[in-house]
């Protein structure tokens, strides 16, 4: 860190505010201060603009009595949706944070919605802890970014990042309309754009910070091998997503999995982690991710599933040991701790019948199913007349697999899982129309399909206070400096509460700490 004081000539540009990162956080914080009338300078480190959320499918914010929520008539409450998050998060993270995501979100899109460029939509998803108190199950806490014509905003097409499929794979991304987190980045590149005061660069990854006399006063930025500082006279924002593409990273902080099955953004390397560490940060929550089950695909990568229509998995010992159907973060912590103790061994398998044919039976695996015959080869697809046979091929006892197959479809025909509860929370059924998740298996041939572990992103950070300012280890912020996102120790701390955490986490404390500067004299 270059801790020296710069003069003015050493400045290779200045703004009022720096933005390190482009994904929903990144693009709010600019937004935010572009509208407020300060010089913007956002730095994207690859070349496409919107991280991880742009691979976001749904693209959602958790956002309770939104102004979007509230015309679509809902009957929700804060206070009733403050008691949902603190039931399920507990006391891991600051009261303080948790109660300033809860109730400043809404006010958030109201702040938005001023702007004809930024449209949102109901997104009907039910929280992901169904038991919890005031839990709502009808879905009537998130909202998504309206779907926008591509011709509405041509320029964009090339430089926003994803989808998935088009970003990893080369496939083609969708040409007439972006959606999801694509429609979120977007709408704010084309409502950024509005304000000459803002000023949008790819390429140009943050890799240090400046400090003088203790505060942030800028940056150093690398564009093509070449680095020069940026000054920023009321502070810099670190927005720029976790470290879940640093391998060497997760093995310090211990984060289970590897880099290769991340859904996160190839940016997402730790470097603005780092150089708010070596600012003085204090940090928590950095063994943490938002984690999901992952179909294993012929490159090798585990890519996050979910919303399974059928199907059960098994263990090496042709053994349950999950509920399916849970919330992709739930389920995948329950993998994680018996991946720990010994329970379960990669590959786990997704045991199912020929009802859908030989795909497996996951309505979401964030990349398309192609070329099927490239998974049988790869060893990760097999197909048997008898259970038996399929045990013998994925190498699990067969009497085990054919018990536990057998029993699943007893609770089945029960309508009730007493091994597991699948189905008794109404994320189980939210994405089978209501019905029940428990199909039986019972249509030859058989299949199986290996699974692993694969997660969004990190979600340990830089701590943070309500304004989003970075605390150094004795919990005093550091002048100058703010972090959101999945940079900053998540306020859910060690859950996933409901669709839109993530993102919505970032779009807050984005949009808190540009106003906490622009309230602040440089």
């Amino acid at each position: 860190m270059d801790a020296r004081p710069l003069g003015t000539a050493d400045w290779a540009a200045e703004c009022e505010v720096l933005v390190a990162g482009s994904g929903g956080g990144g693009v709010t914080g600019a937004y935010t201060a572009a509208r407020e009338g300060l010089d913007v300078v956002l730095v994207e480190a690859t070349s496409k603009f919107g991280g991880t959320t742009a691979y976001s499918g749904g693209g959602g914010v958790w956002f309770p009595c939104n102004p979007v929520l509230v015309r679509a008539g809902t009957d929700d409450t804060i206070e009733d949706a403050l008691t949902y998050y603190r039931a399920v998060v507990g006391d891991r993270t600051p009261r303080e944070l948790q109660e300033t995501f809860v109730r400043r979100g809404a006010g958030l899109i109201e702040y938005l919605e001023a702007d004809p460029n930024l449209k949102f939509v109901p997104l009907p998803w039910p929280d992901y802890y169904g038991t919890a108190p005031k839990a709502r199950l009808d879905g009537q806490r998130h909202i998504a970014a309206k779907p926008l014509a591509v011709a509405a905003a041509p320029e964009f097409r090339e430089a926003i990042r994803g989808p998935l499929d088009a970003d990893r794979l080369g496939a083609e991304p969708p040409s007439d309309y972006y959606v999801g987190g694509r429609a979120l980045i977007a709408r704010f590149l084309k409502a950024i754009g509005q304000y000459p005061t803002a000023s949008l660069r790819r390429d140009t990854a943050l890799v240090d910070l400046v400090v003088s006399d203790g505060r942030v006063t800028g940056a150093i930025v690398e564009t093509a091998g070449e680095r020069r500082a940026i000054r920023a006279r009321r502070g810099v924002l670190l927005a720029a997503g976790g470290f879940e593409a640093n391998e060497e990273l997760r093995r310090r902080y211990g984060v289970p999995g590897t880099s290769r099955d991340t859904m996160g953004g190839p940016g997402s390397r730790g470097l603005a982690l780092q150089a708010g560490i070596a600012a003085g940060a204090d940090t928590d929550l950095l063994d943490q991710a938002w984690w999901s089950p992952g179909m294993t695909h012929p490159d090798g990568r585990s890519a996050f599933a979910l919303w399974f229509t059928g199907g059960i998995f098994v263990n090496q010992d042709g053994n349950r040991f999950v509920n399916e159907s849970r919330a992709y973060d739930r389920a995948g912590r329950e993998i994680i701790a018996q991946l720990a103790d010994g329970s379960i061994t990669l590959p786990y398998w997704m045991i199912y019948d020929d009802k859908e044919g030989e795909v497996p039976p996951v309505k979401a695996a964030n990349v398309t199913i192609v070329e099927t015959e490239k998974y049988v080869a790869a060893g990760l697809w097999h197909t048997a007349d008898t259970l038996e046979e399929l045990a013998a091929k994925i190498g699990v006892p067969g009497p085990a697999l054919a018990a536990t197959v057998a029993r699943f479809n007893e609770f089945a025909a029960a309508g009730v899982d007493k091994d597991f509860g699948r189905g008794d929370e109404a994320f189980d059924r939210a994405f089978s129309g209501g019905a029940s998740p428990l199909v039986p298996i019972d249509r030859p041939p058989y299949h199986a399909a290996a699974f692993g572990i694969s997660d969004l992103g990190t979600k340990g950070g830089l701590r943070t206070d309500s304004a989003a300012r970075v605390l150094d280890a004795s919990g005093d912020p550091i002048p100058g400096l703010y972090a959101a996102g999945n940079t900053m120790a998540a306020p859910s701390g060690t859950a996933y509460p409901g669709g839109g955490n993530p993102i919505g986490t970032s779009m807050l404390f984005s949009h808190l700490a540009v106003l906490d500067m622009r309230d602040r004299r440089p």
